[in-house]
């Protein structure tokens, strides 16, 4: 029987030696922009084949290690089986190294090898022993990829380690949809856009239908691709490219997910989740805001607390989740690790805590379907938790929303139904935008990626550039412009709105 694929993530401080280790474990520089060889650090994901012993061959995805690139760093590692910490024996555990085993623990990816690297220029023991305290269950190997000292001994250790591990292949029985988190798109002459990321779930093959999330635009799998090889079909666990059929590069990009026509997923506002934050715990007891990372994908969210390790997350931009996905939940300032959780429920409604949703997420915890909502007593309920359930017409206006995409009507043009507008504010499913229009929330998350991406094309984007990109009035241009600068996405200098980030970090994310 043919062991199931894997994929390990590189983790470790900047300037350890990652990449230079996995460049002498299989010949492959990662570091494939001019800008990463100039500076000597790795900015974005890298990714390579290792070869082990066994004849067992594991996808390497190599992560960066500056604190500058944590966000690249946990979109890289949301999608590997086990880590390959890299320590050097010159500097030895160092802030990197702390919080890269922070996102490793909230994303449960607990099984790995340590690396001392640059044992030739120091005395592993001191790094070795630090290790051993940060990581306890890990095998610790001193190696140097200058002399090629230890490699043997890494490559027997990663065999060892991968011997017990089920790969996600392995793991259900049941057929699964294919979920692939995009972390790279780009376009090869002849064959158009292709995606590249690790494939969560379920299996991708030539002819395959899909849909990409969370825009809903429909593709084909024109061929699928493993390190390079030609393949009719792909499993989950490894490193896989998608040549797409019916999608431009411009309509897509990281952080969408690639899915199944099985997969039954929606993009999601509003989450239900189990968070373990250790001492961070009393930074979040009375909620505050936080940067979500779930795939390749993150979103700034409002956290509310519901008992015990129980929050609700009201997202900024949709993430395209599943019940018992893991995340990693980060300060927004100063930047930092806070601890991560699973979802419990990606589909939830907006609500507070109470006894009913406590036990409720508390039976989701231990793994027993969702119950149906009790029927309301015949007495005088108590306000409501959450808002209730949409009428007929309000679940309408909202199909009548999603359907006019970047021209909804206004307010004032909605007659009698615009008296659903609050209800439907208050589930999630429409968004103000200016004084009298509302967006569904789909064609509002789709035109915030448009003005991202022509904000780092072109540095900035301008009323009429967004008009002419969208194919819209400089009314809802302007509209749109306005909403997001309220929302601190953008920054309007003059005639031109800049994305506040690239403001902040001169262009270095």
């Amino acid at each position: 029987m043919t062991a199931a694929p894997l994929t390990l993530g590189t983790a470790g401080h900047v300037d350890h030696g990652k990449t230079a280790l996995i460049r002498a474990l299989t010949g492959v520089d990662t570091d494939r922009l001019p800008a990463e060889r100039e500076r000597g650090i790795s900015i974005e994901l890298g990714y390579a084949r290792l070869d082990l012993p066994s004849g067992r061959a594991l996808s390497v995805v190599d992560v960066p290690g500056h604190e500058r690139f944590v966000r690249t760093m946990v979109a890289g590692a949301t999608g590997v089986d086990l880590f390959l910490m890299v320590v050097a024996a010159d500097d030895g555990v160092m802030p990197q190294t702390l919080e890269h085993a922070r996102v490793l623990a909230g994303l449960e990816v607990t099984r790995g090898v340590v690396a001392i690297a640059k044992s030739d220029a120091a005395d592993p023991a001191p790094a070795a022993r630090a290790a051993a305290e940060l990581l306890p269950a890990a095998e610790v190997v001193a190696t140097s990829a200058r002399t090629g000292a230890g490699l043997d001994e890494l490559r027997a250790a990663l065999d060892r380690m991968v011997a017990r591990l089920p790969g996600r292949a392995d793991e259900d029985d049941r057929p699964q949809a294919a979920r692939l988190h995009v972390d790279r798109a780009f376009t090869i002459r002849g064959a158009g856009t292709v995606v590249t990321g690790t494939l969560w779930s379920g299996s991708a093959g030539r002819g395959d239908a899909v849909e990409l999330l969370p825009a809903r635009r429909r593709a084909r799998v024109r061929s699928v691709q493993v390190h390079g090889a030609a393949v009719e079909r792909a499993a989950a666990g490894q490193r896989v490219a998608l040549n797409l059929a019916g999608v431009a590069l411009d309509e897509v990009d990281r952080g969408d997910v690639v899915v199944g026509a099985a997969a039954g997923l929606a993009p999601a506002w509003i989450l239900d989740v189990a968070l373990d934050l250790g001492d961070a715990r009393h930074e979040l007891a009375a909620g505050g805001r936080v940067q979500v990372h779930h795939g390749t994908r993150e979103s700034p969210a409002r956290v509310t607390p519901l008992g015990g390790p129980f929050h609700q997350l009201r997202l900024q931009r949709p993430l395209v989740a599943a019940a018992g996905d893991r995340l990693v939940v980060r300060r927004v300032a100063p930047p930092d690790t806070l601890g991560g959780g699973v979802v419990l429920d990606p589909s939830a409604r907006r609500h507070g805590p109470s006894r009913d949703v406590l036990a409720r997420l508390e039976r989701l915890a231990r793994g027993e379907a969702p119950e149906q909502p009790p029927a309301p007593p015949s007495a005088p309920a108590k306000r409501l938790e959450s808002p209730p359930p949409l009428s007929a017409p309000a679940r309408a206006l909202a199909e009548r929303l999603r359907a006019a995409g970047h021209q909804p009507p206004p307010a004032g043009a909605l007659g009698a139904d615009a008296e659903h507008l609050p209800a439907l504010r208050e589930a999630g499913a429409a968004v103000r935008v200016g004084r009298d229009l509302h967006y569904s929330p789909g064609p509002l998350a789709e035109v915030r990626g448009r003005v991202v991406a022509l904000c780092e094309r072109d540095g900035a984007v301008t009323i009429g550039a967004l008009r002419d990109d969208l194919g819209t009035s400089r009314r809802f241009a302007q509209a749109l412009l306005e909403h997001f600068d309220a929302e601190r996405l953008t920054r309007r200098e003059g005639d031109r709105h800049v994305l506040r980030r690239l403001d902040r970090k001169k262009h270095n994310l």
